[in-house]
């Protein structure tokens, strides 16, 4: 086994999750990630984890979605039932078709994201994590040799995340206590959020690995202004690409986008909290240099910032502050490299992506 699969399994048991002898481990995973599931059960044995394998097979998803009446999506209680009883999830993608569910209609995807939210909850309560292994469907997506592309994933994984650790906290410690946000980036994007009373968090690598990225909540009803994501992201088998949100007073008030605009209006529907913002996210990772159409690692290249739709993030949120409920959480990703700022409370703390603790900044 190639040895970069092996520390990838490290990192994910020993920095990410920290599993200790007798945890309930589920792990989910396509067949195209066997080598890494393999090292991850090889890794859990040493510690005396106690894992259950739940393999994700595509064609499998969309025959039971375009099967299925969309008003017979439930809860699955036994999947519940199992998530009580779970301390670690370990989530990894990277094979199949990532189109594979193109054909089903979005509003399953909503009934389904309703259905979930139970389950979704419960597993934001264990020690889990999101992680990706390298595979030719992969490469494809990213314009990059299947050889190439596993350098690029291993690359980013396998990093120094105390010393990332540091860099991204200069960052939390601005963040931490602002009360406004504003985000501009050429004509399209001007967005004012306040974030006053919110925490700001510093992820590297807990629950995305790869991890690069600061981020907090808006205060749901603040939200103003205009955005444009100029970043393309695939949803329920659709890429959207040029998606546009308009809000007032914290909510969607009119949105578009160039591709996939049925897509896009299908995650806003999802519920009354899919207009809102959960969550703003500064990438960081300056291993990440390039956009993969992988949203575990775009949002993390350090000159982007990312909205996300739908639910906040609970250690975010003070329990004295509203909160936004929602059963998604839809991240979407604006390109700060140029002609772009991002003010706080009034002061440019990065212009055209870089930040005002980095060499090259300007005033």
């Amino acid at each position: 086994m190639d040895e970069r699969v092996r520390r990838h399994a490290e990192v994910l048991v020993d920095h990410c999750t920290r599993v200790e002898q007798g945890d309930m481990v589920q792990v989910s995973a396509p067949k195209e990630a066997e080598d890494l599931v393999v090292a991850l059960y090889e890794k859990l044995g040493e510690v005396g984890a106690r894992p259950s394998l739940n393999w994700r097979l595509g064609p499998a998803v969309r025959a039971y979605s375009q099967a299925m009446d969309e008003n017979d999506y439930t809860t699955k209680e036994h999947d519940l039932a199992a998530m009580e009883e779970t301390d670690v999830v370990f989530l990894i993608s990277g094979g199949g078709n990532a189109y594979e569910t193109s054909d089903v209609a979005p509003s399953k995807g909503q009934a389904a994201g309703r259905a979930n939210k139970p389950i979704l909850e419960e597993r934001l309560g264990t020690r889990w994590v999101i992680t990706t292994h390298p595979t030719a469907s992969g490469a494809q997506k990213a314009e990059m040799s299947t050889e190439a592309y596993e350098e690029f994933v291993w690359n980013a994984v396998n990093r120094d995340w105390a010393a990332q650790r540091e860099h991204q906290a200069q960052m939390v410690e601005i963040l931490d206590p602002a009360e406004e946000v504003r985000i501009v980036s050429g004509d399209t994007t001007d967005i004012t959020m306040s974030v006053a009373g919110m925490d700001a968090a510093n992820e590297y690598g807990r629950q995305n690995m790869p991890a690069g990225e600061a981020f907090t909540c808006p205060v749901p009803d603040s939200v103003e202004g205009e955005v444009l994501f100029d970043k393309p992201l695939i949803r329920q088998g659709r890429e959207i690409r040029g998606a546009y949100l308009e809000f007032e007073g914290g909510e969607v008030v009119d949105f578009a986008a160039e591709q996939s605009e049925d897509a896009l209006e299908s995650i806003l529907d999802t519920d009354e909290g899919a207009r809102r913002l959960g969550e703003l996210g500064i990438g960081m990772n300056r291993g990440i240099d390039r956009f993969t159409y992988n949203m575990l690692f775009d949002e993390k290249m350090g000159d982007t910032v990312h909205l996300a739709v739908g639910g906040a993030i609970e250690e975010c949120v003070p329990g004295d502050m509203p909160f936004n409920e929602s059963a998604t959480h839809v991240d979407m990703i604006v390109d700060m490299a140029e002609d772009s700022r991002i003010e706080v409370d009034g002061e440019v703390v990065q212009r055209n992506g870089t930040f005002r603790f980095e060499d090259g900044f300007e005033e």
